[in-house]
């Protein structure tokens, strides 16, 4: 006679798919509700799962949407990010704002980033772990694309890239996150226009 052996339950595979479970319903109500209406409650009842499985991955409502929102990114889990270095300076840094524009204008990503950034403003905790994540390498990564032109004689050597950064990825965020003008095409290729050409008035060649 023989046995049947019963097969053993793979929890880590259990564990992905209830953790992808979780991350896929703070994402969808954060887009039917809106951020202020989602709760751990609402998010274990959609996912199917109990709060305290939420609650053994993470701190709080807002480490949960910073998740989902990094669910959504090519950078985790994979190579850290590149920018475009085709040799032409101001059309990669064009190309990559003009994609940001388009990132931001995404219904499916505004409710999440707009969420993220309160979160972030009021918890040092989720600050520090986005800085890590997610903000710092892509930080270095726009390091690196402004360090390769100043190596190529394209930036002047003395160069604070830190503030460099800031002063062309800076204007974007701010319009949108204040809301405070249309965020467009042409306003990102106006403001590397404006960085790399710098704000004084431009020497006589006589």
């Amino acid at each position: 006679m023989t046995t049947q052996r019963r097969a053993t339950p793979n929890a880590a595979r259990r564990n992905e798919a209830s953790r992808r479970a979780i991350l896929a319903a703070a994402f969808e109500l954060l887009q039917e509700v809106g951020y202020a209406r989602v709760g751990i409650e609402g998010i274990a009842a959609r996912a199917g799962v109990g709060k305290q499985t939420i609650y053994r991955w993470w701190p709080s409502k807002g480490a949960i949407v910073f998740d989902a929102f990094l669910s959504l990114s090519e950078s985790e889990g994979g190579e850290p990010p590149v920018l475009p270095d085709t040799g032409d300076l101001e059309a990669d840094l064009a190309a990559v704002l003009r994609a940001t524009v388009e990132e931001l204008n995404d219904p499916r990503y505004d409710q999440p980033m707009r969420a993220l950034a309160t979160e972030i403003a009021h918890d040092p905790e989720l600050a520090a772990v986005y800085a890590e994540r997610l903000d710092g390498p892509l930080k270095e990564a726009k390091r690196q694309r402004l360090r390769s032109a100043q190596q190529a004689g394209q930036l002047a050597e003395d160069l604070d890239l830190d503030v460099a950064v800031e002063m062309i990825w800076g204007p974007l965020l701010n319009r949108w996150l204040h809301r405070s003008g249309p965020l467009t095409p042409e306003y990102a290729d106006r403001v590397v226009t404006t960085a790399l050409n710098g704000l004084r008035p431009r020497r006589s060649d006589h």
